[in-house]
């Protein structure tokens, strides 16, 4: 592809190749937002490009899973610590990408705990092919977030989960009042690969790159018990294009409603014309294979939404799972995304409000994993039984901190002293109350080596501000005046 940049040498420095990777990104960018039925034919290039595998590679390389190895066993630490290092590993997969030699391994299998006693399925590629799929992800995700739609949040860049619950308090809060909850079966193991490679056409015409897709979604899975599995269907969980795969798929239910809402209710006025002959209107909202439709209308009219829902998804080989999949006024409530949405009376007055707060599948979760943290290393000093307590705390208060949520803090606080108040005893048996007090006590909370235990009940409460459609990408050119 003609980018009007020079090649670069082959070994560049992180800040000129993360440079030279958006200059180009924000180009893919501009080009297709500009044409929407532009197909891109040479991208391959691209794909081995130096600065795209090194900015790829650091991708896989400060991920959370770093740790973790292949079926090759072999993980990014260790490639650092090889004769060759960085740049001869990111060299000769350069070479054997661009020669047409790469074939990508299958997945290692590593079933994971879900809520209910359920597994998920995750899938751990090697790290050539993490780096392999960064980089295609690199080249196509700036291209698909032109086409993408606002209703869609889930593994975006700039997008959040609290967008979505925004979106629905406030479409809540404007006579969407019925709420249809889907849930999709097995979505990423179920998406058919002949309908997702015919979505990916409409837009990428290289068949190198296509090929590439292919072969990744072909690799194969190697189970945990030793034996090799194909991979007929879905995009497996776990690797670094599934995600962007599974969000192409799953596009066809934001492009239905999208058409949907231009033909019928583009306009307030239409709307209104609507609602007074008895028809509906339907906004969906969706994050990743989590999605809800808000319904203007009626519980009839928000349950007949199922088989239309249904019908959708049947062209990219997925199913609604019909036990989950159900119909809800607001003033009952759902949960969606760890948040609890309802509506009720304020209290102190007769108005009514969407209010949105942990769950209690949420709060229940936080709390599994307070007491496991507090049932070991009774050996290790208070101060580390601290310092993992604050960590899983603070990150679900943060992630919580824009629902009406100081309650549930306040009980999570409680909850956390009176475990850690179980360790020490059990740490020093035969102690009194009062010596624990006055070596562990810091003002009511727990403290050691001055290190206190977290309280999530003193996070200040803040209202997300809505964003809606204003959601800049990060390639977005900024607008002069």
């Amino acid at each position: 592809m003609n980018t009007d940049a020079p090649p670069p040498a082959p070994f560049l420095a992180r800040e000129d190749a993360e440079a030279r990777v958006l200059e180009i990104q924000t180009k893919l960018h501009r080009w297709a937002g500009q044409d929407p039925a532009r197909v891109f034919d040479d991208l391959f290039n691209l794909v081995a490009d130096p600065a795209f595998l090194l900015v790829a590679w650091y991708r896989v390389r400060e991920n959370k899973g770093a740790r973790t190895a292949g079926v090759d066993g072999t993980t990014p630490h260790g490639i650092e610590a090889s004769a060759g290092g960085v740049d001869g590993f990111l060299a000769d997969r350069r070479t054997v990408v661009k020669t047409g030699g790469f074939r990508p391994l299958p997945v290692r299998e590593r079933m994971i705990p879900k809520s209910g006693g359920k597994l998920r399925r995750l899938g751990i590629p090697t790290v050539t092919d993490r780096v392999v799929q960064a980089s295609l992800k690199l080249v196509l995700e700036p291209i698909w977030e032109a086409d993408f739609h606002p209703c869609s949040y889930g593994f975006r860049p700039r997008r959040r989960a609290q967008d979505a619950i925004e979106e629905i308090r406030m479409l809540a809060g404007k006579t969407y009042e019925w709420v249809l909850e889907g849930d999709i079966a097995a979505c990423f193991d179920s998406i058919s690969h002949p309908a997702l490679m015919a979505r990916m056409r409409r837009r990428i015409g290289d068949r190198r790159v296509l090929g590439l897709v292919k072969a990744f979604l072909k690799a194969g899975v190697l189970s945990e018990a030793g034996a090799n599995r194909e991979t007929i269907t879905g995009t497996p969980q776990g690797g670094i294009l599934s995600p962007l795969l599974a969000n192409i798929a799953l596009s066809v239910l934001d492009e239905h409603f999208a058409e949907v809402w231009r033909r019928h209710s583009a306009t307030k006025s239409i709307r209104e014309r609507r609602r007074r002959r008895g028809l509906a209107n339907y906004r969906l909202v969706r994050y990743a294979d989590d999605f809800v439709v808000m319904v203007s209308g009626t519980r009839q009219q928000a349950e007949h939404l199922g088989d239309e829902v249904a019908a959708v998804l049947a062209t990219v080989g997925l199913k609604l799972a019909p036990d989950k999949t159900r119909t809800v006024h607001i003033d009952e409530g759902f949960d969606f995304l760890g948040f609890h949405i309802q509506r009720h009376r304020q209290q102190g007055s007769n108005r009514r409000f969407v209010y949105t707060y942990p769950s209690r599948k949420a709060l229940d979760a936080i709390k599994r994993k307070v007491k496991a943290i507090s049932r070991q290393n009774i050996g290790a000093p208070l101060s580390a039984l601290l310092r993992q307590l604050a960590v899983v705390m603070r990150g679900w208060a943060m992630y919580f901190r824009h629902g009406a949520s100081k309650k549930t803090f306040a009980y999570l606080g409680a909850y956390a002293w009176h475990r850690v108040r179980a360790w020490i005893r059990h740490k020093h048996p035969k102690r009194s109350w009062k010596w624990l007090r006055r070596h562990y006590d810091g003002n009511g909370r727990w403290a050691h080596e001055g290190i206190v235990l977290y309280d999530p009940g003193g996070v200040p409460i803040v209202r997300y501000r809505y964003r809606g459609a204003s959601i800049p990408s990060p390639w977005a050119q900024p607008t002069t005046p």
